[in-house]
C-alpha cells in the first residue's frame, strides 16, 4: 500500500468539515485519493463508491481494475446506487472480474430500480439490444424516457433512435429530431451527430455542420473514424471538406477523451456500451 493511504488518520477524518473535504477533493489527485481511501476504509458507503472509481481510472492511485471491483462490490452490497451502476459496468466489461452479461444486467437494474439515470439507460441498452437479458424495446423504451426526463443526454439519443427507426412506436422523424436536438444540446456526441444528420436531410447544412464539428471534441476514437468515413462520402462539399480539415491527431484526442469517460458520478461521460446508431 502506498504510503500516502496511510497518512490519514481516523481522527483526521473525524475533525475535517465538509468544505475542507470537498477542498481536498477539489486539489491534487494523491491526496485526495488518500483522504477517500481512508474514508472507505472507515465504512463511509459513498467513499467507497468514489475510490471504487479512483481505482479505475487511476486517479491519484495506480490503476487497478481488480480493486476498484471490490470497492464498488463493498458499495454496491449497501445500496449505493452508482456503485450498483458501475459493478454492472464491472461485470460487462470483465473489470476485476469475469464477464457475465446477466450479472451486469442484473446490477443496471437495481441500479435503475434505485432512481440512477445511468442505470436506468445501462439497463434500457442490455433490453434495447438483447445483452444479458431477453430483448424488450417496449420495454427498453420506457426506461430510456424515465432516464430522458432526467435531463440523461445519451438515453434522449437513444430515444430519437427508437422514434427514427420505428421500434416499439410509429416513427416520427419530427420527435426523433426533437429528442437528437435535446441530446446535442446536452453534450452526447452520438446526438450531436444524429441531429446533425437530420438537418442535413432537411437541406439545413449550415446548421448540421457546426454539430459535426462539435463531435471530435468528446467522441470516441471508433465513432470519429465512423464519422469522417461518412463526412468523405457525403454529396456534400462542405462535408468533405470538414473530413479533410480533421488533423491527424483527431482520433488521439478522442481516445484520450474516451479514457475519461466512464460513465460515473465522478465526471459527466458518455457511455461505453454498444447503441443502436453509429
Amino acid at each position: 500500500m502506498p504510503r500516502a493511504l496511510n497518512e490519514v488518520s481516523v481522527r483526521a477524518l473525524a475533525s475535517v468539515s465538509r468544505d475542507e473535504f470537498a477542498a481536498i477533493l477539489a486539489g491534487p489527485p494523491e491526496r485526495a485519493a488518500a483522504w477517500v481511501a481512508a474514508a472507505a476504509r472507515n465504512g463511509i458507503v459513498e467513499a467507497q463508491a468514489v475510490y471504487g472509481q479512483y481505482l479505475l481510472n487511476g486517479h491519484g492511485v495506480e490503476r487497478d481494475v481488480d480493486e476498484a471491483f471490490v470497492w464498488f462490490r463493498h458499495a454496491a452490497r449497501r445500496d449505493h446506487p452508482m456503485a450498483m451502476n458501475m459493478l454492472g459496468r464491472c461485470y460487462e466489461h470483465g473489470w476485476g472480474t469475469a464477464a457475465c452479461a446477466p450479472v451486469a444486467v442484473y446490477w443496471y437494474r437495481l441500479a435503475a430500480q434505485a432512481g440512477l439515470d445511468w442505470g436506468m439507460y445501462n439497463y434500457a441498452s442490455a433490453l434495447a439490444l438483447g445483452h444479458g437479458i431477453e430483448c424488450d424495446r417496449a420495454q427498453a423504451l420506457q426506461w430510456f424516457l424515465r432516464a430522458a426526463e432526467l435531463g440523461h443526454a445519451k438515453s434522449l439519443n437513444f430515444v430519437g433512435s427508437f422514434y427514427e427507426d420505428g421500434w416499439s412506436v410509429d416513427a416520427d422523424a419530427e420527435i426523433a429530431l426533437d429528442f437528437y436536438r435535446r441530446a446535442a444540446q446536452g453534450g452526447d456526441f452520438r446526438g450531436q451527430f444524429n441531429y446533425a444528420r437530420l438537418l442535413a436531410e432537411r437541406g439545413e447544412i449550415a446548421a448540421a455542420l457546426q454539430w459535426l464539428q462539435r463531435v471530435p471534441r468528446t467522441a470516441t476514437g471508433a465513432f470519429v473514424a465512423k464519422m469522417r468515413a461518412w463526412l468523405a462520402a457525403s454529396p456534400v462539399s462542405a462535408f468533405r471538406a470538414l473530413e479533410r480539415s480533421l488533423d491527424a491527431n483527431a482520433n488521439a484526442n478522442a481516445n484520450a477523451n474516451a479514457s475519461l469517460n466512464m460513465n460515473t458520478q465522478i465526471s459527466a461521460t458518455p457511455n461505453l456500451t454498444q447503441e443502436s446508431r453509429t
